[in-house]
């Protein structure tokens, strides 16, 4: 029988031998892409900057719904509506994401592919439908809600107010089209030229959000049809 002080010289050896457990190796780097051809993909709708209860006044509303076909053929996305009538209604999609390193900071590169249908140069109440509607991405270690504050609708990250960036968001520019026209196109913006950092939570999860920050006192109505997100950790 082999006595006690061989055996465990004989698990320590072994222990030499296991593999390193780098953060590295255990959770590489990752993408997630969203087409929703077939759903929603778990992307959830909210809105904020806007009065509690006046939902219907504001006309908010989302669905997973088809593309108008005039941007793009037989293809669905994320539809999404409010009218601004605050001079600063922000409308949003969030999903939290999984598999990440926890605790770790993330260098986030998004890709988003939108129908608009609001010329760069058209002019409305209080501001442009087009130049006056921003795209704003994020990420945080926490559920970005809109939550009720001295009867006021805000968000409980810091997304900065229309243009101006947050911590928790950056601004890709607006969702103005090219021409005259008012006819839905798709639009591409990204932060290839604006670095953004996230640091994951305990579990190496974090949420993604999307949305708009509008300086436009009028109807606007958008589709998300790409929403691609690449994780790089940070050395």
């Amino acid at each position: 029988m082999m006595n006690l002080s061989k055996a465990m010289g004989i698990v320590l050896i072994g222990m030499m031998f296991l593999p390193s457990c780098k953060k590295d190796t255990l959770m590489p780097d990752q993408t997630f892409s969203f087409d929703f051809e077939t759903s929603s993909e778990g992307w959830e709708a909210g809105f904020a900057d806007y009065p509690d209860g006046e939902e219907v006044f504001y006309e908010l509303s989302s669905s997973h719904d088809t593309i108008p076909s005039a941007a793009v053929s037989d293809h669905k996305g994320l539809k999404i509506v409010g009218n601004n009538h605050s001079d600063d209604l922000f409308m949003f999609f969030k999903k939290q994401v999984t598999g990440l390193v926890p605790l770790t900071t993330y260098k986030v590169q998004f890709d988003l592919e939108m129908a608009s249908q609001y010329p760069e140069n058209s002019v409305g109440v209080g501001g442009s439908p087009g130049a006056s509607v921003y795209i704003k991405v994020g990420a945080t270690d926490i559920e970005p809600n809109a939550e009720i504050s001295n009867g006021e609708k805000l968000m409980n990250i810091d997304k900065g107010n229309q243009a101006t960036e947050g911590q928790d968001m950056i601004n890709l520019g607006t969702v103005g089209i090219d021409g005259d026209e008012f006819v839905y196109k798709i639009i591409e913006r990204d932060n290839l030229n604006n670095e953004f950092q996230v640091t994951t939570d305990a579990d190496g999860k974090v949420w993604l959000i999307v949305g708009t920050d509008s300086g436009f006192e009028g109807l606007s109505v958008l589709y998300y049809d790409k929403i691609e997100a690449r994780f790089t950790a940070v050395d």
